[in-house]
């Protein structure tokens, strides 16, 4: 079994991803930038007799992230397993979105991951083996409005993931990247409630979240897929899950970018009428 480190570990699908990989009998390191936050975390461990290590990092911090990579990999022998989850979402249109927001974004979603891995990756080389495994989304490969801050965050990190799986593949390092759909998480329901703007894109989204998460997509099964991804010595780049996450993905394929683009742009009336006769969701209703 692996040493493994997940950031974001406090909550949605950092924790329930920290719990399956003690359950399946990893040595796990879960981290998160507030430890006074961990208590959901303890008490699920405690429900099921496991044994999870918590401490501090915040990956927005050079400094966070070196002190306390370095302490796990002190206390662990070498991290064998790099989960980065750590991630947040903010929207916006492009005009009404102040910069510190979008820097925000990027600092967590994708430098905070590149800390990670630049801090594991000269370990997992030595070894001559490793597992880096990014969280980013289908909003890593699908842009919609009015999410341009978080999608142009994944998809970087998409990016990055498949260029360090090129450099790292003849060390033996496998790097997995791991795109949920839409999970019932507090950062999807967040999304659920609209943000003040003068497009109507925030207010369309938000509906399509309501109604999707009505039928409600558990974290576990992300952190499932993250196990079996793992521990399969799988060198597949990409992993969707979750029901919605491969129709996402064929519903843009199926579109030119000009039409993904009217699409978006089209009237209220007709954007609601496609979700549902493509999905099922009666994002006007919710």
């Amino acid at each position: 079994m692996s040493s493994v480190l997940i950031t974001g570990a406090n909550r949605g699908i950092g924790l329930a991803t920290a719990v399956a990989m003690a359950r399946a009998g990893h040595t796990v390191y879960a981290t998160m930038r507030d430890v006074s936050k961990r208590p959901e975390l303890d008490q699920a461990a405690a429900g099921e007799g496991l044994t999870i290590h918590v401490s501090e990092l915040d990956v927005t911090s050079d400094e966070s992230v070196a002190s306390a990579i370095a302490a796990v990999q002190q206390a662990s022998g070498g991290i064998e397993v790099l989960i980065n989850n750590a991630g947040i979402e903010r929207r916006g249109s492009a005009e009404e979105i102040d910069l510190d927001t979008v820097r925000e974004v990027m600092e967590t979603n994708f430098f905070g991951s590149i800390r990670c891995m630049q801090a594991c990756i000269p370990g997992m080389r030595q070894r001559g083996e490793g597992c880096i495994v990014n969280v980013a989304s289908v909003a890593g490969r699908i842009a919609v409005s009015p999410f341009g801050p978080y999608t142009a965050s994944k998809f970087a990190l998409e990016a990055f993931s498949e260029t360090t799986a090129q450099e790292l593949k003849p060390h033996g390092i496998r790097v997995l990247i791991v795109e949920p759909g839409i999970i019932d998480t507090g950062m999807a329901q967040g999304i659920g409630e609209p943000v003040t703007s003068d497009y109507p894109h925030a207010r369309r989204i938000a509906g399509m979240f309501r109604a999707a998460l009505e039928t409600p997509t558990s974290p576990t099964l992300v952190a499932d897929a993250i196990v079996d991804a793992v521990d399969s010595g799988t060198w597949t780049l990409r992993h969707p899950v979750g029901p919605d996450a491969v129709p996402f993905l064929e519903w843009r394929a199926g579109m030119t970018d000009e039409e993904w683009v009217d699409w978006s742009a089209t009237d209220d009336d007709a954007w609601y009428a496609a979700v549902q006769e493509d999905f099922g969701l009666d994002a006007k209703g919710v």
